[in-house]
């Protein structure tokens, strides 16, 4: 595992990950430093008490957004048309919601102040994005933030929900969204058993950093 410079930006080659897909540790949290990541496909995980780790797993989850699935139940939700769904108007908002979920397997949150402010300043300089979910009463009820990693790639950062069904929503909309952007691929990251009932797949790193290059 490399140890990032301060100063430098520079990362090591992809294929040097570890088989979880650790690449590195050190570095900063720099609006240039992330730009530079994401377009290799690397992203940070790390927990406040750590040094910031940098992963690029292999295989990764990615959804191809025309192979979105959309459950009965889910077509149902959509036609009720209940819930006003936008676009990067509330990112500081749906990012502090996503801090606050509790996720199985995991004490506290990955997403702790540095994190938020980071992608916050990432959103502020264009590279970042947020869909909302609003129920009938305006109030904010579920949502998802990412980062655009280049032309052609969206990365799917984090998802939460209030009320049920709601990370669903917002999710099947990014996909629609992307293909009027086209976008070719949504990253995902890694594999849950939730992202692969909404179509998500697992594909090699070497075939998702070549969508990087489009």
């Amino acid at each position: 595992m490399f140890q990032l410079s301060d100063i430098h930006i520079e990362f090591p080659p992809v294929n040097y990950a570890n088989n979880e897909g650790l690449l590195a540790y050190g570095g900063d949290l720099s609006l240039q430093r992330l730009i530079h990541a994401y377009r290799l496909g690397i992203f940070p995980w790390y927990n406040k008490e750590d040094e910031i780790l940098w992963w690029s797993p292999d295989p990764r989850m990615v959804l191809f957004p025309e192979k979105v699935k959309i459950s009965k139940s889910m077509r149902s939700l959509i036609r009720k048309n209940i819930y006003k769904i936008t676009v990067n108007n509330a990112f500081d908002e749906v990012i502090e919601a996503c801090a606050k979920v509790e996720r199985k397997y995991q004490e506290g949150t990955w997403l702790h102040t540095d994190m938020q402010n980071a992608y916050k300043n990432l959103f502020k300089a264009g590279y970042a994005f947020s869909v909302e979910v609003w129920n009938n009463q305006d109030e904010l009820v579920g949502g998802l933030y990412g980062v655009k990693s280049t032309h052609k790639v969206w990365t799917g950062e984090s998802m939460f929900h209030i009320e049920s069904n709601t990370s669903k929503l917002a999710f099947i909309y990014l996909a629609d969204w992307a293909l009027r952007e086209n976008i070719e691929l949504i990253d995902c990251q890694i594999y849950t058993d939730h992202l692969a009932s909404l179509g998500a797949v697992e594909i090699p790193r070497k075939e998702f950093i070549e969508y990087l290059k489009l």
